[in-house]
């Protein structure tokens, strides 16, 4: 089989290890995208850090026009973190055929959040056989190992995670998202306050696609439906985090200053059908020097186990899992499906385009 043809749709941060990892895995880039003028023109060599590939960034107004023309086998899409945002680009992919696979947060599992944009989405990617999904660091680290630990557990009466990661790693909508920079009393206005609601006034946010989930509340919905749990309820709450002295922020471009929300922790908590309670957390902020990346989750059942992962490469691994999954999203059915549907993640020791079906 011919090299899997690539469209990558964003070129910041996240891009300059994406890019290379499909280069490295045996596929092709064959455009590339962005809204940044300072990019726009460039080749993608210099986001890589590389040789010039002699791939020049083009404006993001041109996707539809060049992606009809390009006929990528995959378009990679690392730009926001809520569905809404990314809603527009996903339905370019999908009204021209393309594979779609997203950083994106939400789109980890977007039908417990927006079934709205999720329903349009995977009616539009059914219509014209392709596949959209949401990947990253999530599918592993909060869902596939923590599933696989399931599997080695007699009996499960509860599920509790937290995961922190540095905002600075991964751009500035994903700082702004958290609320890094802003006083305590804007932090309770912008962020917090959404989520003191009625469980009914949220049901109709959700169904009017205006919900604004944590990440856990989707990486939550993914382990219920690997684990086919079926949920009753759930609710999340966004908590402040501060230092006691001034922070500078690289990715913001100001210093926060001491007392300020450095980002937040955000907890979601369901209950279950099978009375297994999921509760998770993650916790993003601007992190101060003595601060690192940590995962650590733990299944309360018979017997007890916690597994923790004390500074994992977030940025990396989010891109090496996006690159990897690619083969599962060629060969999935059509429509919009969440990696818990996919089968389990394999590194792979061969080319790409060898496991493809």
């Amino acid at each position: 089989m011919e090299k899997i043809r690539v469209a990558q749709i964003g070129c910041g941060k996240m891009s300059k290890y994406i890019m290379k990892y499909v280069y490295e895995t045996g596929c092709d880039i064959v455009g590339a995208f962005d809204i940044n003028e300072d990019l726009i023109g460039k080749d993608i060599g210099t986001v890589i850090e590389c040789e010039d590939k002699n791939i020049i960034i083009d404006d993001f107004k041109n996707l539809d026009e060049k992606l009809s023309d390009l006929k990528p086998d995959v378009a990679i899409v690392t730009t926001m973190s809520l569905i809404s945002d990314v809603h527009e680009v996903l339905r370019i992919c999908a009204k021209n055929g393309v594979n779609a696979i997203t950083t994106c947060e939400e789109a980890f599992f977007p039908s417990n959040s927006n079934p709205k944009i999720f329903k349009e989405l995977d009616v539009l990617a059914k219509a014209n056989n392709c596949t959209i999904t949401g990947c990253g660091y999530q599918d592993i680290f909060w869902g596939n190992m923590i599933t696989a630990i399931a599997a080695s557990t007699h009996n499960i009466k509860k599920i509790k995670g937290s995961s922190s990661y540095n905002v600075e790693d991964y751009g500035i909508a994903l700082a702004n998202a958290h609320g890094a920079g802003l006083s305590l009393e804007d932090f309770e206005k912008e962020i917090a306050s959404a989520d003191k609601i009625s469980d009914v006034d949220r049901e109709k946010l959700i169904e009017d696609g205006k919900f604004l989930p944590s990440y856990m509340w989707n990486v939550v919905g993914w382990l219920a439906d690997k684990l086919e749990l079926h949920i009753t309820s759930m609710k999340q709450e966004c908590v402040p985090q501060t230092y006691d002295k001034d922070l500078h922020s690289k990715t913001l471009n100001m210093d926060i200053k001491a007392g300020n929300a450095t980002g937040m922790s955000a907890v979601v908590t369901a209950t279950t059908e099978e009375e297994i309670e999921i509760e998770a957390e993650c916790i993003g902020k601007v992190y101060s020097p003595e601060e690192f990346d940590k995962n650590e989750w733990t299944i309360f059942g018979e017997p007890d186990t916690t597994v923790v992962v004390n500074k994992p490469c977030t940025v990396e691994l989010t891109c090496a899992d996006i690159v990897n999954r690619i083969p599962h999203l060629i060969n999935s059915e059509a429509g919009f499906v969440s990696t818990s549907k996919m089968g389990e993640p394999k590194y792979p020791v061969k080319s790409l385009n060898e496991y493809i079906k």
